[in-house]
């Protein structure tokens, strides 16, 4: 019995006993370091940079264009008829026909960019084109009008009624042109496959941008047309 209470006592593991009970497993591990476990990758942000910087310009485009529409106000709260006499009509009809291309252009980019989401590149295309195609008519009959209206004697140096009309429309024109030509270089881009892969950001940015000068124009044809 003796030797029975000489005995050394049994070897034991490495402790995982303590004062208020036995440790739990492990965490799983969080990653850091430059062992395998890694942190995760960065979440992708909502926007591009791209799209960034179009929402930056479409703000100083909206208070440029609400500067000039204040100023149409404000000129015609000093007139005491408006549109003075002896002054050519605006085409309201037409322009408003027209109205409707350019929104037609807009739903077309809408589903040109559902394409996009869903990887059909062949429609992608075809809808940028025929995108491309509602903006340049908006503008070839806008060009129509105008040279009709310069031929009935309203010109910028006509007077004030003219030279706001040409202000105000002439700039929304200009950006028509401009995102028809940067809607062309797109459409370009996508027929040689540059968008393939989940490369999304440069055509959501161009839709944006078209988008919203399409949103401006109904805006500027009430202002200019029928007020």
């Amino acid at each position: 019995m003796t030797q029975g209470l000489l005995e050394a006592p049994p070897k034991r593991g490495p402790v995982t006993d303590r004062p208020n009970g036995p440790v739990g497993p492990p965490p799983p591990p969080t990653g850091g370091g430059d062992g395998p476990d890694r942190e995760p990758s960065p979440r992708r942000p909502v926007l591009d940079n791209i799209q960034l910087a179009v929402l930056f310009l479409i703000g100083g485009e909206v208070m440029f264009f609400a500067a000039l529409i204040a100023a149409l106000f404000v000129t015609r709260l000093g007139q005491p008829l408006w549109p003075p006499p002896h002054q050519p009509r605006l085409p309201v009809g037409v322009t408003g026909v027209n109205t409707l291309v350019l929104l037609a252009s807009s739903v077309m980019m809408a589903r040109a960019v559902g394409a996009l989401a869903r990887g059909e590149e062949s429609r992608l295309v075809k809808r940028l084109a025929a995108t491309a195609g509602l903006g340049a008519l908006f503008l070839l009959v806008q060009g129509y009008e105008w040279a009709r209206l310069i031929g009935f004697g309203l010109t910028v140096s006509a007077g004030t009624y003219g030279a706001t009309f040409y202000t105000l429309i002439g700039a929304h024109a200009a950006h028509v042109f401009g995102a028809l030509v940067w809607l062309s270089v797109t459409l370009v881009l996508a027929s040689h496959g540059r968008f393939a892969h989940g490369r999304t950001a440069p055509v959501k940015a161009c839709a944006m941008f078209w988008h919203f000068v399409v949103g401006l124009w109904p805006i500027l044809y009430v202002a200019v047309y029928l007020l």
